[in-house]
Order: structure tokens, then sequence, then C-alpha cells
């Protein structure tokens, strides 16, 4: 009989949708979607009302890799170079330090509780060591909260960069525990291996590949999201068979193209993120199919207790070691400490171990899978509450949504840029034939509260406007200049 496939189609089609329509409930009561998304795959499981049985770590793991190579692409494309670099430093600490300072202190305490060999506790506390901020600024812009200084930024760039090390220390550990004649001296050339290996192939990749986009001009535009895709998966297998770290190689090549302008640029980035979320839709269904809730009951305290200690002592202890000499003070580094949520990494971290036939295996998944729950309950829905506490909320600011897109040509180098006007500025009153603009500066848009002000020679700017124009980098500055600069009031 052959085989249909259409109940399958079906099945994953309502899980799709469903988990969609269920993340409404994310944006109005501030639970992170990753809640949502692992929810709906629980109650599909097994042991759910769906009884979908599915106990297939290695499919998991797959599926968990390539949704994370698409999910870091996607990250680092959407980074602003710009905004993190002033961080670099602190963000790759972070990354680095901070996520080995967390796996050690979790585990000696997992050690003590879970009655476990110390290097197994090491492990369990690497596995746990990487942050999910996607979940944080999901509810951060839920909620319409803005982070002051530079703390969004930060923590951007070290949840984009900790995963590598968080994949390396897990495979590291786990060899170690499988394998006792193993010695851990020999992790360190092999760390260096790792992050040198996908640092430059991330480098290289992400330079050649502008070149390639720039240069190749193909008759659709939708055959330039393909192209960076496989880009990307090229990037990172390329990088892991020559012993280096894909996942970094991923990501770095992501901020280096999402740095510089490319043909069809916005439409890519919207293809990505689109995409992205699918990837993560499909991960935590996946997951959730793979726990089993029922086995989680004898876990629970021990689990409980180590979510907490990561939360209250590992975790901090992390970050402010990291940032002992950084300029961050005692508050924002306690805000930092509080918002390292964990998503599904760790989950997906877990399975190596269940692979490699590590004895207790199925324990530690099942711990691992409560302390993300635990983390992402507590912490994430306490965000909020947290900014307001360590008052690090910025300025409220209404993004707005121009209805104008421009895509770059290779001979052209001119983007469209907002500029906004204060109050004081010396173009408030006058009309945009009196200001003097650059000859090669275009004002395309006009924005004013929730309105759009087609542009004329006539029309009469007013203080909070936002011009949209239309010119190179070097203009821009200019007519910022002219449009920003503020007098006093007479």
């Amino acid at each position: 009989m052959p085989i249909t496939i259409e109940p399958y189609l079906v099945a994953a089609a309502v899980l799709f949708i469903l988990s969609v329509m269920a993340s409404k409930v994310s944006d109005r009561f501030g639970i992170p979607a990753l809640i949502i998304f692992l929810g709906v795959g629980m109650l599909a499981g097994s042991d759910g009302i769906g009884g979908i049985y599915f106990d297939d770590p290695s499919m998991a793991q797959y599926l968990g890799v390539v949704a994370l190579v698409v999910i870091l692409f996607s990250g680092g494309l959407d980074t602003s170079w710009k905004s993190v670099r002033p961080v670099m430093r602190e963000g790759l600490v972070l990354a680095t330090l901070g996520v080995l300072l967390t796996a050690v202190s979790l585990g000696f305490f997992a050690h003590w509780i879970l009655k476990v060999e110390l290097m197994e506790g090491i492990l369990l506390g690497a596995i746990v060591s990487s942050t999910d901020a996607a979940a944080v600024f999901a509810i951060l812009r839920s909620k319409g909260i803005q982070l002051s200084g530079k703390l969004q930024p930060l923590l951007e760039l070290e949840s984009g960069s900790n995963d590598p090390m968080a994949v390396f220390l897990t495979v590291a550990l786990t060899q170690l525990v499988v394998n006792p004649d193993l010695s851990p001296f020999s992790l360190i050339p092999y760390f260096l291996q790792q992050m040198i290996l996908g640092l430059i192939f991330g480098l290289v990749a992400g330079k050649l590949a502008l070149l390639l986009i720039n240069r190749l001009r193909l008759g659709y535009a939708g055959l330039y999201p393909v192209l960076i895709l496989g880009v990307a998966f090229l990037v990172y297998g390329a990088a892991n068979m020559v012993g280096g770290s894909g996942f970094l190689a991923v990501y770095v090549a992501g901020v280096i193209m999402g740095r510089d302008e490319f043909l069809h640029k916005r439409s890519v980035l919207r293809f990505f993120d689109g995409v992205a979320w699918l990837m993560q839709i499909a991960m935590f269904l996946t997951l959730g199919l793979l726990v089993f809730p029922s086995q989680l009951g004898s876990v629970a305290l021990p689990s409980l207790a180590i979510a907490l200690f990561l939360m209250f002592v590992a975790r901090p202890v992390g970050v402010h070691l990291s940032l002992l000499f950084s300029k961050f003070k005692p508050a924002e580094k306690w805000f930092i400490s509080w918002v390292g949520l964990r998503g599904a990494v760790p989950i997906i971290l877990a399975t190596y171990p269940r692979i490699l036939g590590m004895e207790d295996s199925n324990v530690l998944f099942n711990v691992v899978f409560f302390v993300v729950l635990t983390s992402v309950l507590l912490q994430g829905t306490s965000i909020p509450w947290a900014a307001k506490l360590f008052k690090v909320e910025g300025r409220e600011q209404s993004e707005m949504h121009f209805p104008v897109q421009f895509d770059p040509t290779h001979d052209w180098k001119g983007e469209l840029k907002e500029t906004n006007i204060p109050k004081h500025s010396p173009a408030v009153g006058k009309a945009i034939f009196e200001l003097g603009l650059p000859p090669d500066y275009l004002v395309v848009l006009i924005a004013r509260g929730e309105d759009f002000v087609i542009p004329s020679g006539s029309v009469v700017l007013e203080p909070g406007d936002t011009v949209l124009g239309l010119a190179e980098q070097a203009t821009h500055e200019q007519v910022a200049l002219l449009l920003q600069q503020t007098q006093k009031p007479t």
C-alpha cells in the first residue's frame, strides 16, 4: 500500500496555524512565544491530546541544526554593526568567558544536588549556558519598552554570538564524559581551532558573498534570497568540515553582509525574517513533541533548584565577572543577568548526550527542558518589571514604518534614511525650498504624527516631523547637520 503524505501535511499545517494563532497570547499577556510553540508541540505529543509519538533525538537534532543556521544567519543580517561596535569587547567577553563561568558555577551545584559526576554537572551547565535574547526583545516590543544606553546592542550581540561557545563546550564535555581517558587540556587547541577557523570562514564568506551578489545580475529578484540561503548553509557546512565552528561562521557571515548594502537587501531581510520564524516554530514544535511531560515530575524539584541557582547565582556570577572592568552600572549588570533567558538551543544541545549514548542522558534532557521552561516562565514574564526595578528603561519611541522601499544598485550607493526634526531646529517653520538642501538630496516623504505628507517645495516643516530622504551617506550626514542643529528659543 503506497504511503500517503496528505495526513502528515494536514497535521503539520494545523500545528503551524495553531502556533501562529496562539502567539497572539504572547503579544497580549507578555508570555514568550517560545512557551506557546513548545506547549502546542507537547499537547500534540504522545502524552498530549494529539497522541503523536516522537522519540527520535537524532532527527530533532538535524532539524535543530538547520533551524539554528537560518536563525543565526538571519540574526547576523539584522544586526546593526553601528550599534554593536561600541560594545564589541563586552559582548564577546560575555559570549565566551561569561558562558564558561556560568557553566562551571552551575556545574558544581548540579554535581551536588543531582549526585552526578562533576564533569556531568559541568556538561549540564554548558548545555544551559547560552541565552536567547530574541524572546527578550519580543517581550520588550510587545510592551513598548526601550532599553537605555548600550543595553540593547549588548544583549543583541551576546545572544547572537554565545551559541558557538555553548555548542563547543557541550560537544567537548560530552566526549570527556563518554571517553574518560581524554585529557581536559586537549580542549584548548580544539577551542582555538573552532573559533579561529569559524571566524575566518565567516569573514571571508561574507565578503565573497557581497561581491557575488552585487556582480551577479540575476534575472529574477526572487532568486537573491535563495542564493543567500545557499551561502548560509555552504558557510556552515564548509566551516564544520575543516574543524571550525559552523555556527560562529554563519553568524559572522551574516553580520558582515548585514553591515553593507547589496542588491535587494530589503526583500532579503524580509525573506529571512519570515523563514527564521518558520524555523523557530518548526524547531519548538519538534522539541515539544520530543519531550514526555509524564517524565518531568520525577526531576521537578532538583530541576527547579537548578533553574533558580542559574537565575540568581550562576548567570549573575558570569555577567558581573565578565563585565568587571566595563563602564556598565551595577543596576545594568543585574538587568543583563536577569534577562538571560534560555531558549531552544539548550534543548537541542541536550540531544547530543542522548545520541552518543551517555548514561542517564534521558534524565539530563528532562532536567534541561524543565530548567528552560522555568527560566522562560519566571524571567520572561517579569522582564518589564525588571526594567522598571533597575531603571533601565529608555525613551519609548514608536517606530514609523514608511510605505516606501528602495533597493540600491551596485553602481549607486544611495539609500533611504530618516532625519528627525527637533523642537528647536532652524528648519521648523520653513518651507522645503527655503532649507537650502543639497541638490543630490531628494525628499521622498514626511511623517507627521500618524500621517504622511507628500513633499512639495511649499510644505512647511513642523517640530517632530520625520523626513525620509534619498541620497548617499555623505549627503545624509550634511542634511542631518542642517536639519537637526538646535537653536536657543528667543
